[in-house]
């Protein structure tokens, strides 16, 4: 079986969620004998040919000259020579960028797969006239491609509510990691236990300012971890509204996982502040290695983390829990075991690529007999 993954911004991982997915996605397939090809721009700065024994495929992409939007072009022109490659599937991974390729499709396509990701159009980073374009774009994926997957129920729910649309569930997956280096916290200045952390893309829909507000607040001393790019327009908004306030550290982009892992593990409590996505990756990573979780109280997070976990609305809440953190001593444990039961049970790689397996043999059976 061939498979391609497009969509993404290529592998390893140095972007975002969806390229963390595409990264374990495709090594686990490949770890069981499947031919796959993950499509990346051409500027991606990992200039090898395979990765893990995976097929790079380069694709020009115009982002440097024309923004997020050159994404349109990389999208068509990836779909486009994935076509005449003889793949028995194409996954794409995401849509908002991707739709107006679908119009290259036809009946003697290879089986296509779109996982619709979050629901791009509710980002608060688009203005008006980009929402619209992206719930035109929402349509058209759902129309022209013929299977869907929706890494969530809450997002399972949403397409079939909005669209009348069924789609496949299948989440995201995490692997729990036991061992953890105390010593990587030092380049960052920090002490086991004695700071707060969030990890994630910089985007208004992820809550970083109700967090950082909400420290402010609660008047803490110790130190709040704001790990993402930093070296975007929001960003940039983020460290100059902030940089009266010492102890809010801005560390940049961290793409080395052990060191993600130290972070998250050793901090005294991981925000996770998604709100329009489905199953974030960076939250399954979170409970795959032991971090207490306080989430924004939305059905995407509640669908992945256990019953009794805690979720913030405000920044009120957040500036409470930090307050109240040394008499939280029975739930931080309480929830910290129940989210890894959630990974041992449902969000672990081994479980989610099965699920993918049965599901691709399903479809080309399938086409087979049509």
């Amino acid at each position: 079986m061939r498979i391609a993954i497009l969509g993404t911004r290529g592998i390893p991982n140095k972007y975002g969620g969806l390229e963390q997915f595409a990264e374990c996605f495709s090594v686990g397939l490949r770890q069981r004998g499947y031919d796959v090809t993950v499509y990346c721009p051409h500027g991606h700065d990992y200039d090898e040919d395979e990765y893990n024994g995976v097929k790079i495929q380069r694709i020009y992409c115009p982002e440097a000259t024309l923004g997020a939007s050159g994404h349109f072009i990389y999208d068509f022109l990836s779909l486009k020579h994935a076509l005449k490659q003889n793949f028995d599937i194409l996954y794409e991974a995401g849509y908002g960028t991707s739709a107006p390729a679908y119009y290259l499709l036809n009946k003697k396509s290879p089986v296509v797969i779109t996982n619709m990701d979050g629901i791009e159009w509710k980002r608060s980073k688009w203005n008006f006239l980009t929402r619209r374009l992206m719930q035109q774009m929402e349509k058209i994926v759902v129309k022209k491609s013929r299977y869907i997957i929706s890494d969530n129920l809450g997002i399972q729910k949403y397409y079939g509510e909005e669209f009348n649309k069924s789609s496949f569930y299948i989440p995201y997956g995490a692997d729990i990691v036991n061992d953890f280096d105390c010593n990587a916290l030092k380049k960052y200045n920090l002490n086991p236990h004695q700071y707060y952390v969030f990890v994630a893309r910089l985007e208004p829909e992820n809550n970083i300012e109700t967090f950082l507000d909400g420290y402010i607040k609660s008047g803490s001393i110790e130190p709040y971890v704001v790990v993402g790019n930093n070296k975007t327009k929001y960003g940039r908004f983020l460290i100059d509204k902030y940089k009266l306030f010492p102890g809010i550290k801005f560390l940049g982009g961290v793409y080395d996982m052990a060191n993600n892992n130290a972070l998250r593990h050793f901090s005294k409590i991981y925000f996770h502040g998604h709100s329009v996505g489905g199953t974030n990756p960076s939250l399954l990573e979170a409970m795959a290695v032991k971090a207490f979780i306080i989430a924004h109280d939305n059905p995407f997070n509640r669908a992945v983390l256990c019953s009794n976990n805690l979720f913030f609305k405000t920044s009120d809440d957040v500036a409470n829990f930090i307050k109240n953190y040394s008499g939280m001593k029975e739930i931080v444990e309480s929830t910290i075991k129940d989210n890894l039961c959630q990974i041992k049970n449902h969000f672990n790689w081994e479980f989610v690529i099965s699920e993918y397996e049965k599901l691709f043999s399903h479809l080309l059976s399938n086409k087979t007999e049509q």
